[in-house]
């Protein structure tokens, strides 16, 4: 069985325990996925998948925790002692920070293909009903009057994608003019009323708290969104260019070597690139790294020019120094 949050977006969630369908002995092998906030679902479902396709492999029984939050939070739990037998962040850095400190060997991203990143993502807006901020592109967020709502890029994975994002748009059509484009970063972040620390609390914000004009958000958590909320109060726009985001999976190799839990956390993420997990990724509007699956999932994605992270800001260790860190662009640009 499975023991679900008690609201999608309850602010604090907790771990969530997913069972196998017999009692739990006291041997059984039990996994920790520490993730970030929009994949609650997408795991709820694939623990279940694995659960069962691991129990008909090997016979034998295994239960799997969930834990959520800022992805960038996330990391610095593990990174502090939180033993989490398996990491599928938002970004690369995040599981940089962890090798970092000797929790992840250095080279975990070589492990499993595609980079270690099993599905895709990139950005999205939520509008409300009738959109009557008229707002299609980046360039609409920087309008005087429009309240744009995004997390925190000191703790959420998300921000940094959505920053990135913006950045990238503006760099690009200026011709690559970084001063046009901090510009732009710093019009758009005197529009953000709140800066909530991940990506669930900012949708919590938009649409429980009703504060804001747009969401920024992974597409996922947009589409799910609109789904879940109806067309008759929101409206899901995709800008016609943003950055291809890329979230990423590893084992914790200190935990699990530990726990002596690597065979089966290896099959864990492993199996997130069989057909039936790509399906699952897919199923919660995240873009199977299959292209087999991808196509079957295709109509539900909107086309969309996708730079890369590479294209606007180097990799994640060069980006994270000049945006994010202590004294960069977004400490040097925001005014609370």
């Amino acid at each position: 069985m499975i023991v679900s949050p008690l609201c999608r977006y309850a602010p604090a969630l907790g771990f969530a325990l997913v069972l196998a369908g017999s009692p739990i002995a006291q041997a059984q092998t039990t996994l920790l996925n520490v993730s970030y906030d929009p994949t609650r679902e997408l795991y709820q479902e694939f623990n279940a998948a694995f659960i069962k396709h691991w129990k008909e492999k090997t016979g034998r029984s295994i239960s799997i925790r969930q834990s959520h939050g800022g992805s960038s939070a996330q990391a610095r739990k593990v990174i502090d002692g939180l033993d989490a037998d398996v990491v599928t962040l938002a970004l690369a850095f995040d599981v940089d920070a962890i090798a970092d400190k000797g929790l992840i060997a250095k080279d975990w991203q070589s492990r499993l293909a595609k980079n270690s990143s099993p599905y895709t993502s990139t950005l999205a807006f939520l509008v409300r009903k009738g959109n009557p901020k008229g707002i299609k592109d980046w360039d609409d967020l920087i309008k005087p009057g429009v309240a744009v709502i995004t997390p925190n890029p000191k703790t959420s994975g998300v921000a940094r994608w959505n920053y990135l994002a913006a950045w990238g748009y503006a760099l690009i059509k200026s011709g690559r003019d970084e001063t046009q484009a901090k510009d732009f970063i710093a019009r758009l972040y005197k529009n953000v009323p709140v800066l909530d620390t991940g990506a669930r609390g900012s949708t919590t914000t938009f649409i429980e708290r009703g504060i804001g004009d747009v969401l920024i958000n992974w597409e996922n958590e947009i589409l799910l969104a609109g789904k879940e909320f109806g067309k008759d109060k929101f409206e899901t726009i995709v800008p016609p260019t943003s950055i291809l985001a890329e979230p990423t999976v590893s084992v914790v190799d200190r935990v699990v070597d530990k726990r002596g839990t690597r065979i089966v956390a290896q099959a864990y993420l492993e199996y997130l690139y069989s057909p039936e997990g790509q399906a699952i990724a897919g199923k919660h509007y995240y873009r199977p790294s299959d292209p087999n699956v991808a196509a079957k999932f295709a109509s539900q994605f909107p086309a969309v020019h996708l730079f890369t992270l590479a294209d606007i800001a180097g990799d994640w260790r060069r980006a994270n120094q000049a945006h994010f860190g202590a004294g960069g662009l977004f400490d040097q640009i925001y005014v609370k």
